[in-house]
């Protein structure tokens, strides 16, 4: 076994797009992790999706050999975290397998809002925190006032901050080095008895259920039988390995080692993150702290666009909940787009990539309703209950009140766009906390509702911004509020899938908005089509699709005036009979309309 005084286990954290899937590969390559023909840029990112998009989904654990200036050989247990806000449960529970980390810092563009939230996870956590200012090869970097940046803005000392390049490979060596000096050793106790941490778990169609472990007492190894102390079940262990990054099969894994174990589990709800494996016959006393559970913010209908694909989209939605355990779902029907499901996600990027991947892996077609988020409701009977859908909000006398998500966010912004982003602030009812400067860069501290967030938000700072702002959020609690249930009716029926909760003093505009929207959308019938947003019995915006004209007095060569109007009339009958029994067609667009309604 590996003597714990030549064990470090870290974790690469950054903002989005800093370098960290690109440091990772210069180490991997180093450490003669693969071979020169082997090496692909970003290894650790496996799924197309996360190469295509240039981002980190899933974290990548790795272990690497490297031979240190004491001419001794050091494990190195590298975990590569996700940048974006959407991800963060995935940076926490990478965290908790560490004991230090490294802060990349790209020397171009400083701190952003994401660097600022990952240190604080990691500071949180107790690790040792190491700054490495990356891109340092490019013509616009300014390292010294970088290093001065994060020690103003993250609080940091960035006195040895390393500067590297991770594209060239300039400087890793001595990141690996620092690694080995700066950072601690894992604790860990070989002869007591077996405690180890569920750090991740994802199905693998050949082996089933993969399992990452941190294995903080005692030792895991092949054929032992092992309880999971919070669910209480016990499986034998068929498997256990490392990633190097290849799959590499292990005798055993020891104190303060990271690997992978499987104990021919079929499903991964079988197997709950932040659980601790201890031995059957030999268990520990105390079980590990764990991890918080993920939470769903942002709620979406997903029903299949032809309704014979209903059974293949629970098929496809079983095995990619196989794979994120953050990803949530129950079934649902609705009268306009029939059965399918309520999906709970942690924002809205997590929203598109679930749906790219349905439509990718799967080969599905998809429509998707407009997103809403969870409110607590109390009733004039002093019940209390979570609203997930906006469809099934009851009756307006009987509701006494409406709790609605707030979150902090936090907003770095070029001081020359500071003023259209507090504008956009206040626009979705925005309260400012505090804003504070880092040299020409603004740090604004804002409580948002999570309800204006998760629209178009992100998509309008950011063109506002011209792509320079950086944006950050956790949730802070829940508000009462003056919101409003938003009705879209077609020719009198209502249409659920595009009922929306509001706050009343913005329902007017967004469903004259939303009107008009559909208006452009629905095809003309041969009838008048009324199209009108409603709060509860008072209609507040209308539109009107005009009917197709057929021409009926084509056929009337001159003659008496009075018989074009008898054909005319008969065909206004007609029309008026036909809106009375007309059923109108409402494209799929017209669903997704009310997901861009921030663009007008």
């Amino acid at each position: 076994m590996t003597d714990l005084a030549l064990i470090r286990n870290f974790a690469i954290i950054a903002h989005i797009d800093h370098g960290k899937s690109t440091l990772a590969d210069r180490m991997i390559e180093i450490c003669g992790g693969l071979q020169k023909r082997e090496m692909t840029s970003q290894v650790l990112d496996s799924m197309d999706i996360e190469r295509e998009r240039g981002i980190t989904i899933k974290a990548q654990t790795v272990r690497l050999k490297h031979k240190a200036k004491d001419g001794k050989t050091y494990t190195l247990n590298l975990v590569d975290t996700p940048g974006h806000v959407d991800f963060s449960y995935e940076v926490s529970r990478s965290l908790a397998a560490c004991e230090g980390s490294l802060l990349v810092v790209d020397a171009t563009q400083g701190v952003e809002a994401q660097t600022l939230a990952n240190a604080y996870l990691a500071v949180d956590g107790g690790h040792e925190v190491i700054p490495v200012l990356n891109k340092i090869d490019l013509a616009s970097a300014e390292p010294e006032r970088i290093q001065q940046q994060i020690e103003d803005v993250v609080g940091i000392d960035a006195t040895d901050a390393l500067p590297i390049s991770a594209k060239t490979g300039e400087g890793v060596k001595e990141v690996l080095d620092a690694l080995v000096e700066r950072l601690p050793a894992p604790e860990g106790d070989a002869d007591a008895p077996l405690k180890a941490l569920l750090v991740d778990s994802w199905y693998d169609q050949y082996l089933g259920v993969m399992i990452l472990v941190r294995v903080q007492d005692g030792y895991l190894r092949k054929g032992i039988k092992v309880r999971m102390m919070g669910l209480g079940s016990t499986h034998d262990i068929e498997r256990v390995g490392v990633f190097t990054p290849k799959n590499e099969i292990v005798e055993a894994l020891g104190p303060g080692e990271i690997g992978f174990i499987t104990a021919s589990i079929k499903d991964v709800s079988e197997c709950e993150v932040g659980d601790t494996f201890t031995e059957e016959r030999r268990q520990t006393a105390e079980p590990l702290p764990g991890f918080k559970p993920s939470v769903p913010v942002v709620f979406c209908g997903l029903f299949p666009a032809d309704s014979d694909d209903f059974e293949r989209l629970r098929e496809s939605l079983a095995k990619l909940s196989l794979n994120d355990s953050s990803f949530h779902y129950e079934a649902e029907t609705s009268a306009a787009l029939g059965m399918g499901f309520r999906c709970g996600f942690l924002g809205l990027l997590h929203l598109e990539i679930v749906e790219e991947r349905l439509e990718r892996e799967f080969d599905l077609d998809l429509v998707a309703t407009a997103p809403s988020v969870v409110y607590h409701l109390r009733t004039t009977q002093d019940e209390e209950f979570d609203l997930h859908n906006p469809a099934d909000m009851p009756d307006p006398t009987k509701i006494r009140a409406i709790d609605e998500p707030w979150i902090k966010a936090s907003i770095m912004v070029p001081d020359e766009y500071l003023g259209p982003v507090l504008a956009l602030c206040q626009e979705k009812r925005g309260e400012q906390t505090d804003l504070t400067y880092a040299g020409s860069r603004a740090l604004v501290t804002y409580r948002l509702p999570l309800n204006e967030v998760v629209f178009d938000f992100y998509d309008r700072l950011k063109s506002i911004s011209r792509g320079y702002a950086s944006f950050d959020y956790h949730l802070d609690g829940y508000q009462e509020s003056n919101l409003v249930k938003l009705g879209i009716l077609i020719n009198g029926e209502p249409v659920d899938s595009l009922s929306m909760v509001v706050h009343r003093d913005q329902a007017e505009a967004r469903g004259r908005a939303l009107c008009l929207r559909l208006k452009d959308l629905i095809p003309r019938q041969l009838f008048k089509v009324a199209i009108q947003a409603a709060i509860g019995g008072k209609v507040v915006a209308r539109e009107t699709v005009s009917a197709m004209r057929k021409d009926v007095t084509a056929k009337c060569y001159g003659g008496d005036v009075s018989r074009k109007r008898k054909l005319l009339d008969r065909q206004k009958r007609g029309k008026k009979r036909m809106r009375q029994f007309g059923n109108v067609e409402i494209p799929h667009e017209a669903f997704l309309a009310a997901l861009k309604m921030g663009e007008d």
